[in-house]
């Protein structure tokens, strides 16, 4: 069996119990999406609510950036619990295979996720907890958000040789 990395995983302390709920409630009810994000919540190291580092982590209610099996389109969504999931085209159910993959991960991270009947690789490019049109309209002008501020993904800055 291939070892697989998995990137470190960082859930807020006021997040922590709702989504424990959450996950063992579904689980319960055989959901294996409730599975996989009891593993990551299990995984999860809990910081402070106020950590500067959850500012570049995947949070409950905000947005994030993302990439799948290394392609494109970007694409853009919130997460939310699956209560307030309302809409494929904004959101991520957090008790979906891709949200309980971004659970926790931090820009520049990357990790599997099994859904359609095969597996997917999924990499965070950017993180806000800023209005939606503040992440959304950027997104489709090429932008992306970077050590808190947009930059133009073609042009990231020097780079090291």
């Amino acid at each position: 069996m291939p070892n697989v990395f998995l990137p470190n995983v960082t859930i807020p302390a006021s997040d922590f119990p709702r989504l424990t709920r959450l996950a063992r409630r579904a689980a319960e009810r055989g959901d294996p999406d409730a599975l996989f994000l009891m593993g990551e919540i299990k995984r999860a190291e809990i910081a402070p609510d106020r950590a500067a580092r959850l500012d570049s982590i995947v949070t409950m209610g905000s947005w994030v950036t993302f990439r799948t099996d290394c392609g494109f389109p970007r694409k853009a969504r919130q997460l939310v619990y699956s209560e307030n999931y309302m809409s494929d085209q904004t959101q991520i159910s957090v008790l979906s295979p891709l949200g309980a993959a971004l659970v926790g991960l931090k820009v520049g991270s990357e990790i599997p996720f099994f859904a359609d009947g095969r597996t997917h690789i999924v990499k965070i490019d950017s993180v806000s907890r800023r209005k939606p049109n503040d992440v959304v309209l950027p997104l489709f002008r090429g932008l992306i958000i970077y050590d808190g501020q947009f930059v133009d993904d073609e042009n990231l800055g020097p780079t090291a040789s």
